[in-house]
This record gives structure tokens, sequence and C-alpha cells, in this order.
């Protein structure tokens, strides 16, 4: 007999679109499930909930297998606004939320949305740098406690 997942907590640390939608969807499906689940931003993850800058998120197009192309292709200029695009367009085709719109939705669903104490202080950011549903700034014993019993994923 297997145990059912009760609980999620996710990692995020990258900030490109790939590095930030994997967290994103898996939130979301854990929630729909009524699996508890937990977002935890670090280092350049936290571009997907500072304010500025979660408008801006654009696919990694140097250095990115995933993109089947040639690493001296992607530092062509415009080549990540190009990719960007392309993903954005069919993402919304498929009604896939941007970002922000997904933050509020998981938000909603009462999952817990954090950003990490330590890169917050290595970026110099504040809780008002934020989105409104980020819960708290919280140190890495802190995510640990609120991801006991659960299941840790890093995207």
């Amino acid at each position: 007999m297997q145990e059912s997942i009760e609980k999620v907590s996710i990692i995020i640390s990258k900030g490109s679109l790939e590095g930030v939608y994997p967290g994103l969807i898996m939130a979301n499906g854990a929630r729909a499930e009524g699996i508890e689940a937990n977002l935890f931003f670090t280092f350049f993850g936290l571009d997907a909930i500072h304010a500025k800058r979660l408008e801006h998120i654009k696919v990694a197009a140097v250095g990115n297998p995933g993109m089947h192309m040639a690493s001296l292709i992607g530092v062509l200029p415009g080549m990540s606004a190009i990719a960007t695009h392309m993903i954005e367009k069919k993402m919304q085709q498929i009604d896939i939320p941007d970002v922000h719109e997904f933050m509020e939705m998981i938000s909603d669903t009462g999952c817990g949305i954090y950003a990490c104490k330590a890169s917050v202080e290595l970026f110099g950011f504040t809780q008002a740098d934020f989105i409104p549903q980020v819960k708290d700034i919280i140190t890495v014993g802190e995510f640990y406690e609120k991801a006991a019993g659960g299941q840790i994923i890093f995207t």
C-alpha cells in the first residue's frame, strides 16, 4: 500500500522562465489535489516574487541544452527575447497564466510563499520589494520547520 503525499515544499532558485514555472506548476497541482504546498524562493529565484522583476523573467538562451541550439547563437542580441516571446505565446495558447497571475492564483489556494532570508540580505532586498503574496522572509531552518513531515522538491 502506497502512502499518499500530504505536503510538499518546493525550492525555486533560478530566475528564468524554465527555472520558475516547474515549481509553480507543481505547487498549483499539489493544491488542486488537496496537498499542502509551500514555495521557497532563493538566489535568482527571488526575481519571481520581486515586484519590479517578475514581469521581466526571460528564457535563458545561453547554455540551455533544452533550447536545442548552439550556445553561440544564444548570445546573439535579442535571442532571449525571441525565445521568451515564443514560449509565452505558446503558454497563452494552452492557457498557462503568466508568472504574476500564477503567483496570485497559487497564493489564493493557500500555498505558502516565502523568500530566503540569506538571499534577501545578499541582494539587499526588503519585504517591500516583494509581491503581496509573499507571506514572510524566513531562514533555511524555518523553511525546514515548515517542510517537516513532507517532501522537499528542488527545481
